[in-house]
């Protein structure tokens, strides 16, 4: 069973942003930039592509208004998507509120967020959603 699978079944402690059936979303404890919340199938596959249609195509639909949520939560020119996926063998894509390429960095610009960090981070963006 993977970390996302854990956190999906409240094994692991999250601050969630949205679920339904298919997926769920939630804060990235180690962000990029504030907001950054990860979105995961319910479903463990390993890479993104290997996803049934349904659930890939579903994805995007799921993160829609989430992306839409984090843009109003913290104004930035965009709310972009970022697929890597090394790090945990579960298909998910990042979603990173943005003012230029220096915040696609997510790797070197990562630092741990506070658990007061998290909590606000939540309630402003599921506020908007």
């Amino acid at each position: 069973m993977t970390l996302f699978s854990k956190i999906i079944n409240g094994e692991i402690p999250s601050y969630k942003i949205a679920e339904n059936e298919r997926f769920f979303a939630f804060l990235d404890i180690f962000p990029a930039t504030p907001g950054h919340t990860l979105v995961v199938p319910k479903t463990e596959v390993d890479r993104l592509f290997d996803l049934p249609a349904e659930y890939l195509a579903g994805l995007l639909t799921f993160a829609q208004p989430i992306a839409q949520a984090i843009q109003k939560a913290y104004p930035c020119d965009r709310v972009n998507i970022l697929t890597l996926g090394f790090e945990v063998p579960h298909a998910h894509v990042h979603l990173i509120p943005m003012n230029g390429m220096q915040d696609a960095d997510i790797l070197s610009n990562k630092s741990k967020a506070t658990p007061e960090e998290l909590k606000e981070a939540q309630e402003k963006i599921v506020a908007f959603l």
